[in-house]
């Protein structure tokens, strides 16, 4: 709660926090941000560049200088903060990928369904659009497309915290389970220039991907059957996208592939203790109302590991909510 505030008008600003996503959502669908990389500009002159009515943009950019993502200056020209300069397409940690993600109206709708999937326990996506949001981006390749540029930009984004928390140098092979287009084991293997890698995930994610000569691709489904050979398997973001039953399969997968002296490496959000670590938590809300799956604590993770045949050996946090939980097999 911010200082001094009363009760009431911090629930107000909760409950209105709906508001502050889908300005923000506008700024970075109509690229803002790198519009005013090289300085302040006026209204008149952004929309003209976004092809929007003037006056209706200029009253979304002075609600996002209320909140401290812009700022407008005495002449009436608006400016980029720190906070708004992370919506920028070149920033070093981008954030506007996943702003003009979660604005999207599919995804809208299906947390518009969070009472209904909380009364009847039913997946709120499923139950709005009448598929699972993989089936649904497939069938929608524009989404599909705007999902990525977001996961992309979140990989950009904690690649070097991960890379800070964790040494994965002391790996020949790494095999990248899940991995999208190699964002995070491209980023693995230039911190690494003696390592190799594998690039595995479904065949019409990974087709095209660019991730170097020292990394193959393979695709295929990690439901199956995953590369063997390697010292380290990389679940990053994956198991937290499935409840507990298929998250066992993709664990026994890798553990089928696995020599005994190799390591298995998730990374995911703790939700930790009770009262704490918000963002983990809400991130749960977006995973049982999107995906289906969920967030975990350590603990669980434990217990998850040990049905998959593996042991939990320790769990590294990093400095924007990820952990890297190292496994062995048991």
């Amino acid at each position: 709660m911010h200082d001094a505030e009363p009760p009431t008008v911090a629930l107000r600003r909760l409950a209105n926090g709906y508001q502050v996503t889908q300005a923000i959502h506008v700024a970075a669908t109509l690229g803002i941000a790198d519009l005013l990389r090289d300085g302040p500009r006026d209204s008149d002159a952004l929309a003209a560049q976004t092809a929007t009515h003037a006056p209706s943009l200029h009253r979304v950019l002075r609600a996002l200088a209320s909140v401290g993502v812009l700022h407008e200056d005495d002449d009436g020209r608006f400016a980029l903060t720190p906070i708004g300069d992370c919506l920028r397409s070149d920033a070093p940690e981008p954030v506007g990928g996943w702003a003009a993600f979660v604005g999207r109206p599919y995804h809208w709708q299906a947390w518009g369904a969070l009472l209904h999937g909380v009364q009847t326990g039913e997946n709120a996506f499923r139950s709005v659009h009448g598929a699972d949001v993989w089936a649904y981006r497939a069938e929608h390749p524009e989404e599909g497309a705007i999902f990525d540029a977001a996961m992309t930009a979140i990989m950009l984004r904690a690649n070097g915290h991960l890379l800070a928390a964790y040494d994965f140098g002391r790996f020949a092979r790494v095999v990248d389970v899940g991995g999208g287009r190699g964002a995070f084991l491209s980023a693995i293997l230039e911190a690494n220039p003696g390592m190799r890698g594998v690039l595995f995930d479904q065949p019409q994610v990974v087709e095209g991907a660019d991730v170097g000569e020292r990394c193959e691709v393979v695709g295929g489904s990690f439901f199956e059957a995953v590369p063997e050979g390697a010292d380290a398997y990389v679940l990053k973001a994956v198991l937290h996208d499935w409840e507990d039953d298929d998250a066992l399969r993709i664990l026994r997968s890798c553990r089928a592939a696995m020599a005994p002296a190799a390591v298995l490496l998730v990374v995911e959000r703790d939700l930790g203790a009770p009262n704490e670590h918000p963002d983990a938590k809400l991130s749960d809300l977006n995973m049982m109302v999107g995906a289906g799956g969920r967030e975990r604590t350590r603990d669980e993770f434990a217990t998850l590991l040990a049905a998959g045949g593996f042991e939990l050996a320790s769990a590294t946090p990093t400095a924007i909510g990820l952990s890297v939980f190292e496994a062995h097999p048991a």
